[in-house]
C-alpha cells in the first residue's frame, strides 16, 4: 500500500436548519471532512469509520468518492448511518445535536500497525463515544511506531458529557498526538476563565511538536519549541462555519506532508520545526478555513482554488 494518511472516526448526515426556517442534507462529520479536505488537496487518504447500508450511507459514501477518499474495509457495518442536526444561528454558527453510533472497523487497527499510513488523524465525537473511543486510543498507540499521530478535540458538550469527565480523556490523547488543533471555544469550555495559548503551551511541553489554537475568524495561534506563530485569517463573507475547523485540519496535515514533517522517521524534524515553516503551515491553512466558511455546508476548496 503506498503512503497515505489514515482518517478514524465518523462520517455522518449532517441536517443544517437555517434561521429562516429552512433546512437541507449534507454529508459531513469531524474526522470525514478532514479527510475530504486532504482528498481535494490530492493527498491520498482512507477514512476508517461507521456507515450504514442505507439511503444516507450512500450519500456519504458517494460525497467521499468523488473528492478521492478510500473507505477502510469494514466501514459499512453500522445499523444505520448516523445523523448530527447542525442548528444555525443568524452569523451563521451552528450548535448541534447528534444520532449515532459508533465503533472502528477492525481493519482500521491493523492498518495504523502496518507501517504504511505516514499520519494517523481523529478526535471529535470518535475519540469520545464508546464502543469506538476505546479502539481510537488503541489505533492511536499503535501508530505511534510508524506514523505521525494527529488530533483535533473538537468538542460536542450535547454528547460528551460533563467538561470535568471529558478533560482527562482529551489530555490523555494530546499526549498521544504529535499535532493538536484545537480550537479556543473547545478550550474555553474545557478548561474555563483560562487563556487558551497558556493551555497550548501546557499541552506542548508534554508531547506534541506542535499546538495549534484556531480562534474562529480572527486566525490562529501555533506553539513549538521554536516558539509562537500568529496567523490572521483573510476577511470573507461568512455563509456558514460548518466543517471550517475540520478543513483547517486536513490543511494543517497537507501542510506537513508538503514539508517532509509526516512519519515516525521525521519526528525529530518535526519536533525541531522552525518559525518560518510554521508560519507557512498557518498561512496554507487559514486561506483553506477561509474559502471553507464563504460557501454553505462542509464544503472545502480543491488545491487549485487555494493556489498550491
Amino acid at each position: 500500500m503506498s503512503a497515505h494518511v489514515l482518517a478514524v472516526g465518523e462520517a455522518l448526515v449532517d441536517e443544517v436548519r437555517r434561521p429562516d426556517g429552512s433546512s437541507a442534507e449534507h454529508p459531513g462529520g469531524s474526522i470525514a471532512n478532514v479527510a475530504l479536505t486532504l482528498g481535494r488537496l490530492g493527498r491520498e487518504v482512507r477514512l476508517a469509520t461507521w456507515l450504514g447500508a442505507d439511503a444516507r450511507g450512500d450519500l456519504v459514501r458517494g460525497w467521499l468518492a468523488e473528492s478521492a477518499v478510500g473507505l477502510v474495509e469494514g466501514s459499512d457495518g453500522a445499523e444505520r448511518t448516523s445523523v448530527a442536526v447542525a442548528t444555525l444561528d443568524d452569523g451563521g454558527s451552528a450548535s448541534y445535536d447528534f444520532d449515532l453510533t459508533w465503533q472502528v472497523p477492525a481493519e482500521a487497527l491493523q492498518d495504523a500497525g502496518a507501517g504504511d499510513a505516514l499520519a494517523v488523524h481523529t478526535g471529535s465525537i470518535a475519540a469520545m463515544l464508546e464502543p469506538g473511543a476505546t479502539q481510537v486510543r488503541q489505533v492511536l498507540e499503535a501508530a505511534r511506531g510508524t506514523s505521525t499521530t494527529t488530533y483535533d478535540p473538537n468538542a460536542r458538550p450535547a454528547i460528551m458529557g460533563p467538561a470535568d469527565e471529558v478533560r482527562p480523556r482529551v489530555e490523555a490523547l494530546v499526549q498521544l498526538s504529535d499535532v493538536v488543533k484545537v480550537s479556543d471555544e473547545d478550550l474555553a469550555w474545557l478548561y474555563p476563565d483560562t487563556d487558551p495559548v497558556a493551555v497550548a503551551r501546557d499541552w506542548q511541553r508534554g508531547t506534541p511538536a506542535l499546538v495549534v489554537v484556531t480562534f474562529g475568524g480572527k486566525g490562529a495561534v501555533a506553539v513549538s519549541d521554536a516558539g509562537e506563530v500568529e496567523a490572521v485569517a483573510p476577511s470573507v463573507e461568512v455563509v456558514d462555519t460548518v466543517g471550517a475547523g475540520d478543513s483547517f485540519m486536513g490543511a494543517l496535515i497537507d501542510g506537513l506532508w508538503e514539508h517532509d514533517l509526516l512519519g515516525s522517521a521525521r519526528r525529530d524534524a518535526l519536533n525541531a520545526v522552525d518559525v518560518a515553516t510554521v508560519r507557512r503551515l498557518l498561512d496554507r491553512c487559514v486561506a483553506v478555513a477561509a474559502i471553507t466558511v464563504s460557501r454553505a455546508g462542509a464544503n472545502p476548496p480543491r488545491r487549485e482554488e487555494v493556489g498550491l
